[in-house]
């Protein structure tokens, strides 16, 4: 079984479009919604993201919405500790390929990272 995990220099997290997620009040409060949205820039795209970089300048206070972890998609998603790695790794894929493509090199590392981790 895979395990969820982050990989450098991708950042498809941090494009925060709202058109590309219509549902975000179900499953943020309304503060966390207005957080989001103050958090967009105008392309799109995390004010608190450096592109050159590809790093978060707020990464250790990120909030919650940021977050991948069991506690915050449980809360926020409904999914069960024991769903998690299946589906931050879906999301993740259909993130990333939504930013960079099905073709790209962000989207090749990742499924090359995740497949490579084992649950033991």
């Amino acid at each position: 079984m895979s395990k969820w995990q982050c990989i450098n220099n991708c950042g498809a997290c941090c494009n925060l479009t709202p058109e590309d997620r219509p549902d975000l009040a179900k499953y943020l409060s309304s503060e966390e919604l207005e957080l989001y949205m103050s958090m967009v820039g105008e392309d799109g795209w995390c004010i608190n993201y450096d592109h050159y970089t590809r790093k978060c300048h707020i990464y250790q206070d990120r909030p919650r919405f940021c977050r991948v972890q069991p506690d915050s998609f449980e809360d926020m998603y409904g999914v069960e500790a024991t769903e998690f790695n299946e589906f931050a790794i879906a999301c993740c894929q259909q993130q990333i390929s939504g930013v960079y493509g099905r073709d790209s090199d962000e989207l090749e590392r990742y499924n090359k990272s995740v497949n490579s981790t084992l649950i033991e």
